[in-house]
């Protein structure tokens, strides 16, 4: 068939720092999706847009495309408002696990897709695979089904949503372009929007542990991302959120697990449950059902009866023993005083080294491996006494484990400055 465009002028274009028309955006995707433009081509384009930009209208038609290359659900047949979340990823961001349920209890549907840990950061759907029996691939009828009967769904997306970012999210994997703001909030926004929830709230991360490592520029991909949802009729806010320590106590699968069912019993982690309750009162703000006590049922046993049910539905037993590494290394302070620095990344690739993580989508991971936090910053430590416990199956993994941990902990005579857990709001 003949072509409406040819991609080598398309390319120069934008290397050139021109605008892309909506008719040369539209067919570069359908064209890239179809195999018409070749990957060294897309490659090239990526890396333009990466130095060039794209302006608010380029990169609102670019994820249109993007939704517009597969599959849309639709959720209007639903008798709850849909609410959903997306964290940009971090180091112990088990948030996922407390939130569905708990904003459930309220009366909105959470369809939450997810994914697996790639690198030093952890994927939703390897921590609940810790839970004897919990499958993650649902069809559409049963995830409808769920969201109408428990009113939370954690599963796997399914391959018809958005096809064109799954080529080009891999593209940009391995040519250096996985930092151009615009790709990476039109990747984003395309599921989120072909998914078809009515509000989203985007959790954006800052930090060491992050892949934004400054607030400029997380602030630019959450304005970018909340543009894109709202142009898109989706009610979109986002939330700056602190990654330089990671969240919580726990770093790994089934030790991430373990601490959200204590949020979830009323306990856990005080920036754990904080981040649950801003989280789940946004959502349900933006789902049209706000001014609720969140905090209350965390603490009245509604939230674990949601989260038990939502379990089941897809097959885990709630009741079961979570799986423990076979061995594990304590890591104690090297000296008194206050614990001024435990970086997120540093702890975030311990853990993947350990087996908690995945060096490429088709490895394997270790449900019990991960990390365990004694101390926090701004605690106060003694010399011996433990900071951090390493679990794994294969301790020959320790070493490289412990060598990412170096120049990652500090120890001083004063506590810094800690920066706040929830930086900025951004509708």
């Amino acid at each position: 068939m003949s072509e409406a465009f040819d991609a080598v002028d398309v390319i120069v274009a934008k290397r050139d720092r021109k605008e892309l028309s909506d008719e040369q955006i539209r067919w570069v995707i359908d064209a890239y999706t179809r195999g018409t433009v070749a990957d060294e081509q897309m490659s090239a384009l990526a890396m333009a847009v990466l130095l060039n930009g794209m302006n608010r209208r380029e990169i609102a038609t670019w994820t249109a495309a993007m939704i517009a290359s597969g599959d849309r659900m639709d959720f209007s047949g639903l008798s709850r408002p849909t609410a959903d979340k997306h964290s940009t990823g971090g180091v112990g961001d088990k948030i996922t696990l407390p939130l569905a349920p708990l904003v459930a209890v309220f009366g909105v549907a959470v369809p939450q897709l997810s994914g697996r840990g790639l690198g030093h950061t952890g994927g939703t759907l390897d921590k609940l695979e810790s839970v004897a029996g919990w499958r993650a691939d649902l069809s559409n009828e049963a995830m409808l089904a769920q969201l109408e009967e428990v009113g939370a769904v954690i599963c796997a997306a399914g391959s018809g949503l958005a096809p064109a970012d799954k080529k080009l999210y891999a593209l940009r994997d391995v040519t250096g372009t996985v930092e151009a703001i615009p790709l990476i909030a039109s990747s984003i926004m395309s599921k989120k929007i072909a998914e078809g929830t009515g509000a989203l709230v985007l959790d954006v991360k800052v930090g060491s542990g992050a892949f934004m490592k400054n607030v400029e520029d997380a602030r630019e991909l959450a304005r970018t991302m909340v543009d894109l949802g709202t142009d898109a009729g989706v009610k979109t806010v986002a939330l700056l959120t602190d990654m330089s320590t990671p969240l919580g106590l726990t770093a790994g699968n089934a030790l991430e697990v373990r601490e959200s069912v204590e949020v979830l019993a009323g306990g856990g982690p005080a920036d754990v449950v904080e981040l649950t309750v801003r989280l789940a009162e946004e959502m349900l703000d933006a789902a049209g059902r706000g001014g609720q006590d969140v905090r209350a049922a965390l603490t009245d046993g509604r939230a674990m009866d949601a989260w038990r049910a939502m379990i089941a539905a897809q097959g885990g037993d709630p009741d079961a023993t979570l799986p423990v590494a076979r061995e594990t290394h304590v890591v104690n302070a090297s000296a008194d005083g206050m614990l001024t620095t435990l970086d997120a990344y540093a702890v975030g690739v311990a853990a993947w080294r350990l087996g908690a993580g995945r060096a490429r989508k088709e490895d394997p991971v270790q449900a019990g491996s991960g990390i365990e936090m004694h101390a926090k910053p701004g605690d106060e430590v003694r010399a011996g006494e433990p900071l951090l416990t390493l679990h794994t199956d294969t301790p020959e993994r320790f070493e490289r484990a412990l060598a990412a941990l170096e120049g990652g902990i500090e120890i001083g005579a004063a506590a810094g400055e800690r920066p706040e857990l929830i930086i900025d709001r951004i509708a």
